[in-house]
């Protein structure tokens, strides 16, 4: 169920947001790039209603997305991945989940946690970073016991022991990424990774 783009256009972006030289507003504007071509990858099955529509010229087929999608953005790093969701969907709400990193033992903990209502629609897990898989883990949890099916995980970097937790834990979730980097450090952050996404994308590191 893991789904690693190899689009060039992609690996691009992912070049430069590596990059320990790109700035706050580079960086974002990479990352929106990242989720926009990552969302083509992980919506190309949703079904379509077909029909027709009158173009000036005559009628022509159509096809219009009705999967209703809901965007579960993990705070706060998740927020940067939200607003081409937002943008390219056409039917989409928004629940947010708050979970903080232990610094010393590496296990999330729940500080908020908003849903929508999750039946019928598809949720869509966002979080930059599937290093350890506790907080996506945990993530999706929460989404399943909220009602939530058919969940999908949208990261932008994943490392394989995030990966296997997953797909323990939750094999029927399928994961886009843009990148499956080679493990985790002593510190239980991905390498090589871009570093701590949300600093980067807010400017807020040291």
């Amino acid at each position: 169920m893991l789904h690693v783009s190899s689009h060039p256009l992609i690996g691009d972006c992912m070049a430069r947001l590596r990059d320990k030289g790109t700035g706050p507003d580079e960086f974002r504007s990479l990352a929106r790039k990242v989720i926009s071509l990552l969302l083509y990858e992980a919506t190309a099955d949703l079904p379509v209603r077909r029909g027709t529509v009158m173009t000036p010229l005559g009628p022509a087929e159509a096809g219009w997305m009705e999967q209703e999608i809901v965007a579960v953005p993990v705070l706060r790093a998740g927020l940067g991945l939200l607003g081409p969701v937002l943008e390219l969907l056409p039917k989409v709400s928004v629940g947010y989940i708050g979970l903080e990193r232990d610094e010393d033992t590496a296990v999330a903990r729940i500080y908020y946690n908003k849903l929508p209502p999750l039946a019928g629609k598809v949720p869509l897990l966002l979080d930059p970073m599937l290093a350890t898989g506790g907080s996506g883990t945990r993530a999706l949890d929460l989404i399943k016991e909220a009602g939530g099916e058919h969940c999908r995980f949208v990261c932008v970097v994943a490392a394989p022991e995030g990966v296997r937790m997953v797909e323990d834990r939750h094999p029927e979730v399928q994961i886009f990424t843009a990148a499956l980097d080679t493990g985790l450090n002593e510190h239980a952050y991905i390498v090589p990774g871009l570093g701590d996404f949300g600093d980067r994308l807010f400017g807020t590191g040291g």
